[in-house]
């Protein structure tokens, strides 16, 4: 069903057509010992898509996995020793299968998991590993030398460099960098199952890295209570589907994603696990091999980003892959009707005999889906480029520059607040101030997303973003990060960036505008290959590098990105672009 809206004494309040709760568990015991999950002790949960025979694990051997690597973390490195909530762990790694267990054994121990994108720099891993002062790397032997440069710039002692590796049959090694030999587990360590309401709100779980609404990265906090919701409220609508019927579900997707975001974190981590789904890994994302895994394993359901869907919808090498598909959600960014029409096309449905492709639209803050349109309702074959309806749960506002409501069918900014919400960002009280609004007299605060949207029918639409966040094939990007870099050349007097839509690769690219002394004395491709080898491959000014005499800015100095962008609209072919 779609949401609805109502006239309240708070103001026009959206929610979702019918109400439901979710689980009041800790998330590992919602995930391996609850009736909640549909993952059967001998269910195969992760396995390497190049080769699944010899490196899978199921859900059985994970969870002796789980409590061996927490009795590790936590004898070796002191994680949770001292209480829950404190002690961060950070992964850095391509796709692996084990990867989703270092993840569940961070949390058993009492520990924090937080993880950085493979392709971060050493000085931007490090930028992270000190924000939240990080106790322990784990790294794979791809990126194991970043993670050590990163660890030599913040000062974290070398043997807290952890390289984890495998074993056939789902064995887990762990190698400190300073050392050949590999840790040993002396002993088990079980999680605590929590089921007080106050304890699971106010747990700290997990830490991912976001723009916000405004400035560097952030790190949010996610809790008990956000991931479990995520996955309850979200998928269970879905599984109602299938039990109406009389269909078993059948869940089997590829990791194609970073799992250093909420998309593959939650996406892959967990809402699987409670599918009783396999997860098919593949090391990093490409596109022929992606196809060959989706026809290879039958892939049901997936999640992915606009560009990629932009490759199945108009790719000569798709051809039957996606045959098996049921159901396929983008994310990340607005997805154009056009592009949504064309790729659902190529989803074949499977046992359904149609396919599903579906938008979704989320943050990191509020652990990924907020809007969902679930498989059977009555919008589930929408191609009007809504991003859908609101999930259970989920209450939102639409508001003007002052916080006011805007009249329905109006444009403004969507303020939302429900049990997927953060409750905030770690250790950085002006972040949770300016990103959060008052809720009333014993009611939750609401998160500001940022995004401009519109309301119509049931559905919502993402018609512009307020937010400097950039997104690049679902990668994040904060604008302030580059500007900072920028404005330490020595040739740049000022510096803007936005992002401008690349229609050849179906996403936003980062566009620079700057002020320099003399024009002559650079060229903007010198200014881009000079931004390329300081920053991740998605931080590349690809939207190329405008000059400009001055940057816009408010009274108060504030950059005028709109004024930008309207630049940018009547002068798309100017500038230096590679």
């Amino acid at each position: 069903m779609g949401s609805i809206v109502e006239k309240t004494r708070d103001g026009t309040i959206y929610k979702a057509a019918t109400n439901a709760v979710h689980p009041e568990l800790d998330l590992l015991t919602f995930l391996f010992d609850s009736p909640h999950t549909l993952a059967e002790k001998t269910s195969i949960l992760h396995a390497d898509a190049a080769d699944p025979d010899n490196n899978q694990i199921t859900k059985s051997q994970l969870r002796t996995l789980v409590k061996s690597t927490a009795s590790i973390l936590r004898n070796e490195y002191g994680i949770g020793a001292n209480g829950p909530n404190k002690d961060v762990v950070l992964a850095i790694s391509t796709g692996h299968y084990l990867l989703p267990s270092l993840f569940y054994s961070t949390i058993a121990a009492g520990g924090v998991f937080s993880a950085s994108n493979p392709g971060s720099t050493p000085k931007e891993l490090a930028a992270q590993v000190s924000q939240v002062g990080v106790k322990v790397i784990l790294c794979n032997a791809d990126t194991e030398a970043t993670a050590v440069a990163a660890a030599k710039l913040t000062g974290l002692d070398s043997r807290n460099v952890v390289v984890y590796s495998s074993l056939p049959g789902g064995s887990l090694v762990l190698t400190p960098t300073t050392s050949s030999t590999p840790l040993t587990s002396s002993g088990s360590l079980s999680w605590a199952k929590i089921t007080s309401r106050h304890v699971l709100d106010s747990s700290i779980i997990c830490l991912l890295f976001s723009s916000g609404t405004t400035g560097p990265p952030k790190a949010c906090k996610l809790s008990h209570t956000n991931m479990v919701a995520e996955a309850a409220l979200v998928l269970s609508p879905n599984r109602d589907f299938y039990t109406r019927l009389n269909l078993p579900l059948v869940y089997r997707t590829v990791a194609h994603l970073p799992a250093a975001h909420i998309a593959g974190i939650q996406g892959y981590f967990v809402n699987p696990f409670y599918l009783g789904g396999t997860v098919y890994w593949m090391k990093g994302f490409d596109f022929p091999l992606f196809l060959t895994y989706m026809k290879k394993y039958q892939v049901t359901h997936f999640f992915s980003v606009p560009p990629v869907f932009l490759l199945i919808a108009k790719s000569p090498m798709v051809t039957d892959q996606l045959a098996t598909v049921e159901q396929a959600v983008s994310g990340a960014a607005p997805m154009g009707r056009e592009l949504q029409i064309a790729a659902k096309k190529k989803l074949g449905g499977g046992r359904l005999g149609k396919g599903r492709l579906v938008q979704t639209w989320g943050l990191s803050e509020t652990t990924g889906s907020v809007t969902v349109l679930n498989m059977g309702s009555e919008f589930e074959d929408d191609e009007s480029g809504s991003v859908s309806a609101l999930v259970a749960g989920i209450e939102a506002r639409i508001v003007d520059d002052e916080g006011r409501d805007v009249e329905v069918g109006k444009e403004g900014e969507i303020w939302v607040r429900g049990p997927m919400i953060t409750k905030g960002y770690w250790e950085n009280e002006e972040a949770n101030r300016e990103g959060f609004a008052d809720g009333g007299v014993g009611r939750e605060r609401w998160f500001r997303t940022g995004d401009v949207a519109v309301y119509r029918g049931g559905l919502f639409y993402v018609v512009d973003r307020k937010k400097e966040l950039i997104k690049y094939k679902g990668n994040q990007v904060a604008p302030a990060e580059l500007e900072a870099l920028l404005i330490s050349h020595p040739k740049i007097l000022d510096a803007a960036v936005i992002g401008v839509d690349d229609e050849k690769e179906g996403t936003e690219v980062p566009r620079a505008y700057v002020v320099v002394g003399d024009q002559k004395g650079i060229t903007g491709q010198e200014i881009q290959e000079w931004v390329a080898k300081q920053v991740s491959s998605h931080k590349k000014l690809r939207g190329g590098v405008v000059f400009l005499a001055a940057v816009p800015k408010s009274p108060s100095g504030k950059i005028l990105r709109k004024d930008l962008r309207a630049l940018a609209k009547k002068q798309q072919h100017g500038g230096s672009k590679l």
